[in-house]
């Protein structure tokens, strides 16, 4: 199995290639499009991977190199209003992604668990969101299993209007000592 840790600014090269491996097995399940992150410079994707493990997002990563070479899952999360005034915190989980050939081998459930951890011990979540395609019934499946509801709410789906993408969260339990 992958190790499972957090992104750090210095794993930047190691992000892009993830990043354009993402995009290249599942293009339509990105907001950003292939030639947009293959047109980023280095100064940009550095910059990304300095937001990516900032105060208000944390990014996990399954780390397939023996030498650390290699990022094969991740998931982001971030908070969604950072500065709110009450005290129910909801972060999204966003920009999930586990290579094909660790698929249906667990890994995606060491993420998502680690993910939910962070999002309670570093960003104080309370609840996690995320949206998933109308017709990704895998995917739905998957987030069901973790305890994650749909909302009932929904919007269009950014790479194809004509389909929506479906609100779903679950409440975080802080299981610190």
């Amino acid at each position: 199995m992958p190790r499972i840790r957090r992104l750090l600014a210095p794993d930047w090269r190691l992000l892009k290639a993830v990043r354009l491996e993402m995009l290249t097995d599942t293009p339509m399940a990105y907001i950003e499009s292939l030639n947009a992150a293959r047109r980023q410079t280095d100064t940009q994707w550095q910059e990304r991977a300095a937001a990516m493990s900032g105060d208000n997002s944390l990014t996990v990563v399954a780390d397939a190199g023996v030498d650390g070479s290699r990022f094969c899952g991740l998931m982001r999360v971030v908070l969604k209003h950072p500065q709110a005034p009450h005290k129910e915190l909801q972060a999204m989980l966003i920009s999930v992604y586990v290579a094909p050939e660790h698929r249906g081998l667990g890994l995606a459930d060491e993420l998502l668990k680690e993910a939910c951890k962070a999002a309670v011990e570093d960003l104080g979540a309370t609840y996690l969101e995320l949206g998933v395609h109308e017709d990704n019934s895998r995917a739905r499946a998957f987030y069901e299993r973790h305890g994650f509801e749909t909302t009932g709410a929904s919007r269009p789906y950014p790479q194809d209007t004509t389909k929506r993408e479906l609100a779903m969260e679950r409440r975080l339990q802080f299981q610190g000592g």
